[in-house]
């Protein structure tokens, strides 16, 4: 794998009921639900390529395989505060 790895932050938005006729969202349709990061390492020699989308707590939250011929595999996980 690659020693170097690519990070970017992104803010989470979730969109609210929205009509599927409408092909545009508009701003008062989304809510901001936190911040993530994405990971990006790549497998030079298979051609794959795995992202981790991590919440604002570093806590991993996706993982997602992308294969070089274009199918993707995701494993997602859901944390419950106790």
């Amino acid at each position: 794998m690659k020693s170097e790895f690519e990070n970017y932050r992104f803010i989470e938005i979730t969109p609210r009921e929205v009509s599927k006729k409408d092909a545009l969202i508009k701003s008062k349709d989304v809510k901001v639900t936190g911040n993530v990061s994405i990971t990006v390492e790549e497998e030079s020699k298979d051609g794959i390529k795995v992202l981790l989308k991590k919440d604002e707590n570093e806590n991993i939250k996706e993982i997602k395989f992308v294969c070089s011929c274009g199918e993707t595999k995701t494993i997602q996980f859901d944390y419950f505060a106790e």
